[in-house]
């Protein structure tokens, strides 16, 4: 059976992450208080912002970047979807995956 967490992200009941996606405070904190499906937006969105910054992973600089976006997506001011927004492939959901707010301009 999926553990359930009341996701930050989503606002909704889902199933979560199988482990801390990170060591420390905030992979425990995104562990306890967001959903897989809200993890795979994120996923999705960092790819973006990757892309569009030429970010290098192997740059201590730019996954410092990362975290704190990550941070942002998941627990800043206007971080979680739209009251009514159901995850694609959940009952009840005529609404496409929507990653958040698109990346920032450079």
């Amino acid at each position: 059976m999926d553990r359930m967490v009341q996701c930050a992200k989503i606002g909704q009941e889902l199933p979560g992450l199988e482990a801390p996606p990170y060591a420390g405070e905030l992979g425990q904190r995104i562990y306890d208080t967001i959903s897989q499906h809200a993890w795979d937006m994120w996923m999705q969105y960092s790819v973006v912002l990757i892309n569009h910054y030429g970010l290098s992973l192997g740059d201590p600089q730019a996954r410092a970047f990362l975290m704190q976006q990550m941070e942002e997506f998941f627990f800043g001011v206007g971080a979680q979807m739209p009251e009514g927004w159901t995850p694609e492939g959940t009952p009840g959901s005529g609404q496409g995956v929507s990653a958040g707010k698109g990346a920032p301009r450079k």
